[in-house]
C-alpha cells in the first residue's frame, strides 16, 4: 500500500490575500513536480489543498481545491495566509479557530503569515509560545493576546508544530521553509532559484523602523519621548531625562519602562539606529561618520549595537538598501 503524501492546506478565508494564496500554490506545486521528476515517481510526494468554510452558519472548513482529490488523508500542515485589510475580528475567526484547535489536537501543525497570526491567536494555542507577525501589528496583537511571546524582529519563528511569519510577503519565506521540511533542501533551493527569490534567512528587523509606543497615557513620559525624538536620541543623561519628565530618577525609570516597554538605554539606542539607517540609505557618509552623527564616539560600539538591533552590519545594510 502506498503511503499518503503529506498535505499542506491553505485557509482561503474571506479577505485572504489572493496573491499569497495563489503564489504559495504555485511554489508548492512547482516544487512537488520537481521532486517527482528527480525521484522518477508518478505518485504525488506532497499534496496541496485550499480550505474554506462551507455549509452556512453551522458548517466547517472543507477542501475547495485539491491536487490529490481522490486521496483520503488529512492535512499535515494548515496555513493561514495574510489578509489585505485589518486583522479578522473575533466573531469572524471563531469557527475557523475551533476547527484549527481540533486539527492541532490530532497532530496537524499550524502556521500563519503576517496578520493571519490573529486567527491563530484565537485558537488559544499561542499562549506562552514564541511567534511573530508584522511589526506594525505589535501593539494590537499584544493587546488581544497578552500571553503570547511576540518577537517582531524575526521574519519566521519555527516552533515545530507552530510556524509564524512576519511580513505580508513573508509567505515566500514560509513556503520555502515548508518545501524544505517536506521535500528537502535541494528542492527548496532549486525552487528559490527558479522563482528568483532568496532562500529563508532574512529577518524582519532588516526592514522594520523603530515605532515607539506613544499611546500609553503617561503625559510625563510622552513629553520625554517627544524631546528625545527632536534631539534624535543624542541625550543619554538619566538626570536630564528625569528632569525633563519632572520626576525622581527611580520613578522615571519605572514609569518609562512601563509606558514604552523598553529601558531608557534601549529606547535611545533604537532611536539612534533608526537615524543611522536613514543616513546609510540616503547619504555617502562613511560608517564612522554615521556613528558620530547619531551620537556614538566609538564606531566599534556603534557597529555592535547596530548589528544587535538590525541583524546586519552597517555595511551590509547599506549594500542592501542604499538608494
Amino acid at each position: 500500500m502506498t503511503a499518503e503524501p503529506p498535505e499542506i492546506g491553505i485557509i482561503d478565508y474571506e479577505g485572504a490575500q489572493q496573491a499569497a494564496v495563489l503564489g504559495m500554490t504555485d511554489l508548492i506545486v512547482f516544487a512537488e513536480r520537481r521532486a517527482r521528476e528527480k525521484a522518477k515517481s508518478e505518485q504525488p510526494l506532497l499534496r496541496l489543498s485550499h480550505w474554506r468554510l462551507v455549509g452556512g452558519e453551522t458548517g466547517e472548513p472543507a477542501r475547495i481545491f485539491d491536487t490529490a482529490p481522490t486521496s483520503p488523508g488529512r492535512p499535515t500542515f494548515l496555513l493561514v495566509p495574510p489578509g489585505l485589510g485589518a486583522p479578522l475580528p473575533q466573531e469572524m475567526t471563531a469557527r475557523y479557530a475551533q476547527w484549527l484547535r481540533v486539527q492541532h489536537s490530532e497532530g496537524t501543525a499550524l502556521g500563519s503569515v503576517c496578520n493571519g497570526a490573529f486567527l491563530l491567536g484565537e485558537t488559544g494555542l499561542l499562549s506562552r509560545r514564541k511567534v511573530t507577525t508584522h511589526w506594525t501589528y505589535e501593539e494590537p496583537f499584544l493587546s488581544r493576546f497578552p500571553e503570547v511571546e511576540l518577537d517582531t524582529d524575526r521574519l519566521i519563528v519555527d516552533d515545530g508544530d507552530i510556524v509564524t511569519a512576519g511580513g505580508i510577503m513573508a509567505w515566500i519565506d514560509l513556503c520555502l521553509k515548508l518545501i524544505d521540511r517536506f521535500l528537502g533542501p535541494t528542492i527548496m533551493v532549486e525552487t528559490a532559484r527558479t522563482f528568483l527569490v532568496d532562500p529563508p534567512g532574512r529577518e524582519q528587523s532588516y526592514y522594520s523602523a523603530f515605532a515607539p509606543k506613544l499611546n500609553h497615557g503617561d503625559a510625563a513620559i510622552l513629553k520625554v519621548q517627544h524631546w528625545l525624538q527632536a534631539t534624535e536620541g543624542k541625550q543619554m543623561s538619566l538626570a536630564a531625562l528625569a528632569a525633563q519628565a519632572g520626576l525622581q530618577e527611580r520613578t522615571f525609570i519605572r514609569r518609562f519602562q512601563k509606558a514604552t516597554g523598553l529601558t531608557t538605554g534601549d529606547y535611545i539606542q533604537r532611536l539612534r539606529v533608526n537615524k543611522a539607517r536613514e543616513l546609510l540609505q540616503f547619504t555617502k557618509a562613511s560608517v564612522d561618520q554615521v556613528a558620530w552623527e547619531v551620537g556614538y564616539t566609538d564606531p566599534s560600539a556603534f557597529r555592535k549595537i547596530f548589528g544587535r538591533i538590525v541583524g546586519l552590519t552597517p555595511q551590509e545594510y547599506r549594500q542592501r538598501f542604499a538608494v
